[in-house]
């Protein structure tokens, strides 16, 4: 079940593999995110050593949250991968030029986990040919609509 998605990613760029990560929550963060009060629009995922990290995600924070902790809406969070997938991630990010985007966040057995893609940039002619195919497979359906 996704809890939000990242529709933008799908229009900036070309998203050539999935890869299912948890994330390393503090209790207020989740209590906010099953009130549905994450944003992972302008979200993006960096490496530090072997480390993956999600900057960006902001989760608005619940009113009746606990007290004595103070929270930071758009804090660093951990992402949590193999160490194979995590690897090779940091290495077709180095070498080959790919991004890492988060495209959703989803429950699995109850925790929240984040679907990160591996991408490549597109250019601005690139993304007037997807404008251009959707705009005709929509004609193309009123097209057929009309004749049946």
């Amino acid at each position: 079940m996704s809890i939000v998605q990242n529709r933008k990613a799908h229009h900036d760029f070309f998203i050539e593999e999935r890869f299912e990560g948890g994330l390393v929550l503090e209790g207020w963060e989740v209590k906010a995110i099953r009130g549905g009060r994450a944003n992972i629009k302008e979200a993006y995922v960096i490496t530090r050593g072997e480390e993956l990290f999600i900057l960006g995600m902001h989760i608005t924070p619940l009113v009746s949250a606990s007290t004595h902790i103070k929270a930071d809406p758009t804090r660093t969070r951990k992402l949590l991968l193999h160490a194979k997938e995590i690897a090779r991630l940091i290495g077709k990010v180095e070498r080959a030029g790919f991004t890492l985007v988060p495209l959703d966040l989803h429950w699995s057995k109850g925790r929240v986990k984040a679907d990160i893609g591996l991408a490549k940039g597109k250019k601005l002619y690139d993304k007037r040919e997807d404008e251009k195919k959707r705009d005709w497979d929509r004609e193309k359906g009123r097209l057929m609509r009309q004749m049946a």
